[in-house]
């Protein structure tokens, strides 16, 4: 028999979730797109989060299943060739992740030791991660939830000691002007800065996948949802905040790829910057780690469900074959995009997935004893959310747009030949 899952276990599978590598990846990137509106950017992606969580509370406490999202999509829409390449297009979306991650972790790691230069060490290293996470997976799973529920704590200490001094620091700092109105970007731009830094906030969605093991699921399913969500929005909102009042845009610019560390330095100089390095190199690598087995569970749910081809239900050594198989993808892409065009095919992945999920729960409202209104009012936010971060970044990050449609477009139309070539079979 299982062991039931308590509240405070299925909060810290949502806080890991989100505050994984996303933070240090995409902060820079954040500021870059927004400027003294930052903090703005990161609330508006955090309440558009917070309302899909509602649709994932219903649908976890109806159909509580180790499939998560993927069972929420089958749901709505039946094993069909849509409800494959939506389920498709979240493994992808997991393997975006993955590089995001790993890329974090190949622009931190030089600041602590250099191999060669700083192209070559991101490469090296954000191939090194990979492998090792890999091998760990392969290894033991135990040891993957061991090191995840270690992580957890050690990146929240040191990220919530970053902002107590932080604020602190912010007292007579003079660059906690640039937190002023007139440094925000345009309402436009500070969207579209929050939706392509949304995979900051994807991870609640792993809730879904504990629901089962939750214990008094009633009562502790919307807690944990609700809890971990509101507690990452003041989390990243107050960071956001803390790292634009603390150094000027210029240095923000220089360091957009390893932005917290860069701001740590002015309240703790060269101690700061080492520890807010290694809080990075924790973070990005528990979430290689942990996502590298969400990502290998989800192609192994798709193909028990005969959406992709069955022999992805095989072991490889002791895992899943999909385990390898997202490895190696994620090897290609982190060393192939650069972090804006993976953060934008991420964002726009789950945008999408987040639109369905929120339209299942419009569509089986009456089933899930579920307000018909917030479930369609997350499908219109997160549709327009798409469509506005897709034209928006069209403007300034083409490869990201394109890698974002083609990866689309790929996942319906494999899944469409993959069920014709069933149907001419039989």
């Amino acid at each position: 028999m299982n062991e039931k899952i308590k509240l405070r276990e299925a909060m810290s599978i949502g806080i890991g979730g989100m505050v994984g590598g996303g933070i240090f990846a995409v902060l820079g990137l954040a500021v870059s797109l927004a400027q003294g509106g930052t903090p703005v950017a990161f609330l508006i992606a955090g309440i558009l989060a917070l309302i899909t969580s509602y649709s994932y509370v219903k649908l976890s406490m109806t159909y509580p299943d180790r499939g998560g999202t993927v069972k929420f999509i089958n749901q709505g829409f039946g094993k069909s060739v849509f409800s494959g390449g939506m389920n498709n297009l979240l493994w992808i979306s997991y393997i975006i992740m993955l590089s995001l991650y790993a890329s974090a972790f190949g622009s931190y790691a030089p600041n602590l030791l250099e191999i060669s230069n700083r192209t070559a060490d991101f490469h090296i290293y954000a191939s090194a991660i990979i492998i090792l996470a890999t091998a760990i997976n392969y290894y033991s799973i135990k040891v993957v939830g061991q090191i995840e529920s270690y992580a957890v704590i050690i990146k929240l200490i040191i990220l919530l000691s970053f902002i107590l001094l932080g604020i602190y620091g912010l007292f007579g700092n003079p660059n906690l002007s640039q937190l002023s109105f007139e440094n925000w970007e345009t309402p436009l731009k500070l969207t579209t800065g929050g939706m392509v830094i949304f995979v900051a906030y994807e991870g609640f969605e792993l809730i879904a996948n504990a629901a089962p093991d939750i214990e008094n699921p009633k009562i502790n399913i919307p807690k944990a949802y609700y809890y971990s969500v509101i507690f990452v929005i003041l989390l990243y909102v107050i960071i956001a905040a803390v790292t634009v009042g603390s150094i000027p845009f210029k240095e923000i610019a220089t360091a957009q790829d390893y932005v917290l560390a860069a701001a740590a330095k002015p309240m703790l100089g060269t101690t700061g910057f080492t520890i807010i390095t290694i809080a990075a190199l924790i973070s990005t690598f528990s979430a290689i780690n942990a996502s590298l087995y969400g990502g290998s569970r989800v192609s192994y749910e798709i193909a028990q469900d005969d959406e992709l081809p069955h022999h992805l239900t095989s072991l490889l050594w002791n895992q899943p074959i999909g385990l390898l198989i997202t490895a190696v993808a994620t090897l290609a892409i982190a060393n192939l995009l650069k972090l804006e065009s993976l953060s934008t095919a991420g964002s726009v992945g789950f945008l999408s997935i987040f639109a369905i999920v929120n339209f299942v729960g419009f569509k089986l409202h009456a089933e899930i004893n579920g307000n018909r209104i917030i479930p369609l009012t997350g499908f219109l936010l997160c549709l327009t959310a798409v469509l506005v971060l897709i034209q928006q970044q069209y403007l300034s990050n083409k490869v990201g747009v394109i890698v974002a449609i083609s990866i689309i477009f790929s996942c319906f139309l494999l899944e469409w030949i993959y069920k014709k070539t069933k149907i001419t079979i039989k």
